[in-house]
Parts: structure tokens; C-alpha cells; sequence
């Protein structure tokens, strides 16, 4: 493992925002995974583990700790199932599947971020959540620094959660991840933007063309990172979409003045999109804050429109968060994971970094 020092951590994310790391080792290998986190121990470091980058928001004054950045390759395809290293790019282990003939994931393509990402805020998009094909995550415990397969039941999947994020944040690194998908399946096509897509077409869409309709779609919403484009430096959507009561959305369905959109959630709670509410509270597409803004494309997404600071996307964050709250009575939360000082903690440790739609 080669130890570096004062790295700008700013190339690494797809914000483009971000002082340096302290130190800083790419990881290759899970043997220089356990010989990094074993150094932050003896030396009393703070430790961040770096995936793809695409959902992360990193403090001006950077990281002042050890970051580790996860390169780890590799598929291996037994039967059904796919065991993908934690370091590949998402989307082409998507299109590796459908070249393959295989469905359960052609709704998540288009997004960026790497495959160990995918289990700790269970990724989901246009009518599939990736749990629903992960059967165990090869992962390091860092509280005994030994290496566990966690099948699909002990990671607690919910609406973007697990245990990597929420009961257990901090304590595993992914390492691997292994999906059973569906030889020669049809393409799941629930989704409104997914249906209306396909409403004229003259026979069913292939895997193919489904995952080609999702890149489509979130290209046109700014969700798609395209080099060159003023929206593409984002991490995505940056609320949750929240969960509330059938009696709060009833309240606010009462007093709006238009249809409040709702999803099925879980019994008595319905999902309100968040992108409704920042608009609603009077956000549009191409609302700027200094040098921090709205997408052009999609409300719900915070660009960097050249040059931002970390500190400009908060006070943009914060001003939505007020106006939501005061209007709705809804907080939203913050989807991408903060880098800083403060949460050097266990906060910090999240596995690698993701996008969801």
C-alpha cells in the first residue's frame, strides 16, 4: 500500500468540491484494505473509505484523516449469479448483465458510482431496488478486522437504507457484492416516465432497450453524467424522498392548491417527491446561490455551476430545508454523505459512495 500525502480530494467526486485527505492510498486488493485500516488504528487516525465518488460532499478544509480509495476489479459469473469487486463501475456491470441476457438491473442504468455502493443505501430507480437481486456482501468488519459474508437478510434493506448506513454506519467495508439475476428476462416497466416511454411501442422492449429508455430519461432530468454539461457536476438527487402519514399528506393534499403527488410506501405512509416540495416551496430548475444551484433539469438535483464550495452548496441546502419545513412540516434529509472533520467518526466510514436516482 503506497501512503500519500495532502491528495486534493475534489477529482475523486463528481460534485467537484473538496480540499486534500492527509493521507491518502489507493486499494487494490482486500490484504492492503485490512493493512490501511489497521494503520488508522495504530496511529489514531480518521479513517474515510472512497468509492466512486458520486454521492459525497467533501468540507472545503478536506479530510484529516486517512482515505482509503477502493480499486478493487473483477466479476465472476457462476450460473445466475454474478460476485462483482467492489471498485467497478455500476454501470458497466449493468450493461455486462444485459449483453448477457440477464434482467433485475436494466432500471439502474445510467448511474454512477461504484458496485460496492449499491448495498449500503440499497440503489434504486424507475421501478427496481438492487436488494432485490444482492444475495450476500463480502464485507471487513473494522471492529474485529476480520472478513464476513452477510447474506441478504442481516443487511437489513429498506427504502434507501441497510445496516452499512444506518444501525451499523461505519462498521463494514465492502468489499464484494454478489447479485442473482434472471436469465432471459422482460423488462420491468412500472414506472410512469418508463411506461409512457414505451406506450406506442410497437412490441415489447428488450433488456436492452429499457436500460437505453432509463439513460435516456435521466439524461434529459440531468441525471445522467454527461462530461462537458453545465449539470453534470452534482452528487444527484440530494433529498430523500420523504415518508410521511397518511394524515400529514391528507393535511397538505387539504390546504394545496394543485394534486400533491404520492407513492405507496408502507402501510399508512405514503412517499412525497421531494423535487414537488423543493419546487413547491419555491425552487426552480436553474435557482442559483452564489456559485452553487439548482440543476437546469431537475429540482431536486444541487450543481456545482463553477467553482462552488462546499460551504455555498450547505447554505443552499439549508435555505430549501427551511422553506420545505416552514411550508410542509416535512424536513428532508440530506442524501449525500458529508466528508469533514466532525464526521470523522463513525458518520465518515460509509463504504463506497453512490448516486440513486
Amino acid at each position: 500500500m503506497q501512503l500519500r500525502e495532502q491528495i486534493a480530494l475534489a477529482p475523486y467526486t463528481t460534485f467537484g468540491i473538496g480540499g486534500p485527505a492527509r493521507w491518502f492510498a489507493e486499494i487494490a486488493d482486500e490484504a492492503s484494505l485490512l493493512e490501511g485500516v489497521r494503520l488508522a488504528r495504530e496511529q489514531g487516525w480518521p479513517l474515510f473509505v472512497l468509492g466512486g465518488g458520486s454521492n459525497l460532499l467533501v468540507a472545503d478544509e478536506g479530510f484529516p484523516g486517512l482515505v482509503l480509495h477502493i480499486a478493487l476489479r473483477g466479476i465472476e459469473q457462476k450460473g445466475d449469479t454474478f460476485h462483482v469487486a467492489a471498485g467497478e463501475d455500476w454501470d458497466q456491470f449493468v450493461s455486462l448483465a444485459i449483453e448477457r441476457g440477464y434482467g433485475g438491473l436494466e432500471c439502474l442504468a445510467g448511474i454512477p458510482g461504484t458496485v460496492g455502493g449499491t448495498p449500503v443505501q440499497n440503489v434504486g430507480a424507475y421501478g427496481q431496488e438492487v436488494s432485490a437481486t444482492i444475495t450476500s456482501v463480502r464485507v471487513l468488519d473494522r471492529n474485529q478486522l476480520t472478513w464476513s459474508e452477510l447474506p441478504s437478510a442481516a443487511c437489513g434493506f429498506a427504502y434507501r437504507r441497510s445496516i452499512f448506513n444506518s444501525s451499523h454506519r461505519g462498521r463494514f467495508v465492502v468489499t464484494r457484492v454478489s447479485y442473482r439475476l434472471r436469465r432471459n428476462a422482460s423488462p420491468v416497466l412500472n414506472y410512469p416516465d418508463l411506461k409512457r416511454h414505451f406506450e406506442n411501442h410497437p412490441q415489447p422492449p428488450t433488456l436492452a432497450e429499457a436500460a437505453a429508455a432509463v439513460r435516456e430519461i435521466r439524461h434529459s432530468k440531468g441525471m445522467l453524467l454527461v462530461e462537458g454539461e453545465p449539470d453534470c457536476h452534482s452528487a444527484g438527487s440530494f433529498f430523500r424522498n420523504p415518508v410521511v402519514s397518511e394524515a400529514l399528506y391528507d393535511e397538505i393534499a387539504f390546504r394545496a392548491p394543485v394534486v400533491v403527488p404520492r407513492f405507496v410506501a408502507t402501510r399508512g405512509f405514503v412517499k412525497i417527491p421531494a423535487a414537488w416540495l423543493v419546487e413547491q416551496a419555491g425552487f426552480h430548475k436553474g435557482y442559483a446561490l452564489d456559485a452553487a444551484g439548482i440543476s437546469t433539469r431537475h429540482t431536486l438535483a444541487i450543481v456545482n455551476r463553477g467553482g462552488a464550495t462546499a460551504r455555498e452548496v450547505l447554505a443552499l441546502r439549508d435555505r430549501i430545508v427551511t422553506a420545505v419545513e416552514q411550508k410542509f412540516r416535512i424536513r428532508l434529509e440530506q442524501e449525500p454523505v458529508w466528508v469533514a472533520a466532525e464526521s470523522a467518526g463513525a458518520a465518515a466510514n460509509l463504504p463506497n459512495s453512490f448516486r440513486p436516482a
